[in-house]
């Protein structure tokens, strides 16, 4: 669940709609996903630099087609 997920990973930003953002490498990347936590399944949705990440919606991103 998500109060376990950003136990696990503190720099995790919990977004509405299962959306979680990750922080990598001293946030000089991000990671957005959307999570199934009733079947613990991550969907990639964008990966990129910080600089990219700042041109996306977190919410609405999907780069995984």
């Amino acid at each position: 669940n998500p109060a376990e997920l950003k136990a696990q990973f503190k720099n995790a930003s919990i977004l509405k709609g299962n959306r979680v953002v990750f922080n990598i490498k001293g946030n000089d990347y991000r990671l957005v996903t959307s999570i199934a936590f009733k079947y613990q399944v991550v969907y990639v949705k964008f990966i990129g630099t910080h600089v990219d990440y700042d041109k996306v919606n977190a919410e609405t991103v999907d780069h995984s087609h």
